[in-house]
């Protein structure tokens, strides 16, 4: 296929992954999930799980071989923006105050789904195929493990942001804790794919260049107060211009190290300089990238998701086992972390619930173990449902602690957790979220948990 036979192909093929991701979203959006959840349903949809099974024809007329790397590609703009973004949107200031017991439910979110996951896989790596040929069962082991201490962090961030529970306990949590397991998975996450190079060259660059990273995140977070007024003096075009240069700048870097690019996209958002002219650049980028590109990585995701893999009752059982790991390691490790540190019961359960989500996040790092070389079909499956279930709990089981809290609260106000209700936390919501006022009452409103966030 020619380029210019491979415009139209590619055109169309956008066309039908954003209608088809609108279209499931909104029908997702009933049952009380965020779009992200639609896009992530609608990608497998447009793959060889459904699309591919009904009309492989059509499947393979919409989605040809020589597309998808464009798709990729193009997916790829939107996923560094996101992550980017998610960087830009966390404010550590606000953290500080449940530092400590935060520090210790990330702990257990991150150690217990990570022995898990790797006890699981050493277990019955001779059962299923895990890891592709020359792939050394460590690497696909620690991989395993890394994928499941992952958390859904910007998703969890919008999920309080728009509930208004920000300034709760378990909010201020949450967000905490998430944000360190987040950054703790990545680095984990760049250590296996480092190990999965092999030899010395691969992981003396990875580490040379990380240390250069750091460096320079160090000197931007330094100079953040003098780039915001000098970013207030740029024309608007300017200033957009700057941001997304110095964005994909970061992004090739980390890419060439061998991180890949959401590690340098993430990091670059978190010490990028705040303003409000920045906050309008980053505002600008954010929606054509979330509404047009993000969802052609759903769809690259999608088509490299073969549910058929799963007949396999050797990989079907793998898929339960590494789901309840996934569960017990996540939702039950940092709900006991969460009590053990003197934490209510109402606000154990709720941080156990929002840590356990992985969305995107997950598709994300299996999607970059795919591309380095290091999960095979069947495992990329397996994970892309322990992805997918676990956001989908997530909403549901928030309304049901809601609606048992309401329930006891009705008939016995005096037992009600004070610790539900909103701080003074007057901090101004993240960027690109609309701003929510906090439920009056102490227990979260009946019904709430409907209100669901963008991502």
């Amino acid at each position: 296929m020619t380029a210019t036979e491979l415009g139209p192909v590619f055109f169309l093929a956008v066309v039908v992954i954003l209608l088809t991701c609108r279209l499931v979203a909104r029908i997702l959006r009933v049952i009380g999930q965020p779009p992200v959840v639609g896009e992530m349903v609608a990608g497998v949809v447009l793959g060889p799980s459904v699309l591919g099974l009904l009309a492989p024809g059509l499947e393979e007329s919409l989605f040809p071989q020589e597309v998808r790397p464009v798709l990729y590609v193009v997916g790829q703009i939107g996923l560094v923006v996101f992550m980017f973004q998610s960087g830009y949107e966390l404010r550590t200031a606000r953290l500080r105050e449940v530092a400590r017991p935060a520090s210790l439910i990330s702990v257990a979110g991150i150690l217990v789904p990570l022995a898990l996951g790797i006890g699981l896989t050493l277990a019955v790596h001779d059962q299923v195929p895990i890891s592709p040929e020359g792939v050394p069962l460590g690497v696909s082991a620690l991989f395993v493990g890394v994928t499941l201490a992952i958390t859904a962090f910007p998703m969890l961030a919008r999920i309080i942001t728009e509930r208004g529970l920000t300034g709760t306990r378990f909010g201020s949590l949450s967000l905490a804790s998430g944000a360190v397991d987040d950054g703790v998975a990545w680095v984990l996450l760049a250590g296996v794919l480092s190990m999965a190079g092999g030899g010395a060259g691969p992981f003396a660059l990875a580490f040379g260049g990380t240390l250069v990273l750091v460096a320079v995140l160090v000197v931007l977070a330094r100079s953040s107060g003098r780039l915001a007024a000098t970013a207030a003096r740029r024309t608007p075009d300017d200033l957009l211009l700057i941001t997304i240069v110095v964005l994909f700048l970061a992004a090739w870097f980390t890419d060439t190290i061998g991180l890949y690019a959401v590690f340098g996209a993430f990091s670059l958002g978190v010490v990028f300089p705040r303003s409000a002219p920045i906050d309008r650049a980053v505002e600008t980028i954010a929606p054509i990238s979330r509404i047009v590109f993000l969802p052609l990585f759903f769809t690259y995701s999608g088509l490299n998701t073969d549910f058929a893999l799963l007949a396999d009752p050797g990989v079907l059982l793998f898929a339960v086992g590494c789901l309840v790991m996934a569960i017990v390691g996540k939702l039950g490790a940092c709900w006991l972390t969460a009590r053990l540190v003197g934490e209510s019961k109402a606000v154990a359960v709720r941080v156990g619930t929002l840590m356990n989500a992985r969305g995107l996040m997950q598709l994300i790092a299996i999607n970059v173990g795919l591309a380095a070389g290091i999960v095979s079909r069947p495992l990329f499956a397996v994970l892309v449902v322990v992805a997918l279930v676990t956001t989908v709990m997530a909403t549901p089981l928030l309304s049901l602690w809601d609606r048992l809290d309401a329930r006891r609260a009705a008939t016995s106000p005096t037992t009600s957790d004070a610790r539900l209700t909103p701080t003074s936390d007057t901090s101004t919501p993240t960027s690109g979220a609309p701003t929510a006022t906090p439920p009056a009452a102490h227990v979260p409103e009946p019904g709430s948990a409907d209100r669901t966030a963008d991502r």
